[in-house]
């Protein structure tokens, strides 16, 4: 089946966006926007996303041809923006609500799914992300504990 849209998993960075963008061009596609865990193509080069999972399979990447499994990718990358969100909003949201407002469907719903496939909880994965964000602020050295668990909202108490 044909598609001008492929959804990605284990696009994590800028660099992953930029590396997929090259892949696909030296495949001779025209890649219109890559964006973290997407990839959309101009119409007139529709892409079969087996054909193409090879080439993104060698570089780390896979093709996500299940709706459950990319779902839950574009769950992972919402959250991303929701430490962003935790890091700058005076108020910050609930992950629950956060997540609600950006799919336009219930939390329940999300939760369900992103367990069934992610096996593991949407809490659970939250968590390691803050715990990878706090090694990596940690490694820059420019911010005390007391800072970087104020960006990340975590509590004394």
């Amino acid at each position: 089946m044909k598609t001008n849209l492929l959804h990605i998993k284990n696009m994590v960075c800028p660099r992953c966006v930029e590396a997929v963008q090259n892949l696909l061009v030296k495949a001779g596609y025209e890649p219109m926007a890559v964006t973290l865990g997407q990839a959309r193509l101009s119409p007139s080069t529709p892409i079969d996303p087996k054909a193409v999972a090879p080439l993104l399979r060698e570089a780390g990447f896979d093709v996500l041809l299940d709706r459950a499994e990319q779902l839950t990718e574009q769950i992972k990358t919402v959250l991303q923006e929701y430490l962003e969100h935790l890091r700058t909003a005076p108020a910050p949201l609930t992950t629950s609500a956060f997540l609600a407002d950006r799919f336009a469907t219930t939390y329940s719903h999300l939760s369900k799914v992103f367990s069934r496939t992610a096996n593991l909880t949407i809490e659970k994965y939250l968590i390691r992300m803050k715990i990878e964000r706090v090694k990596e602020m940690l490694s820059y050295g420019e911010m005390t504990l007391v800072q970087i668990a104020d960006q990340l909202r975590y509590s004394s108490g």
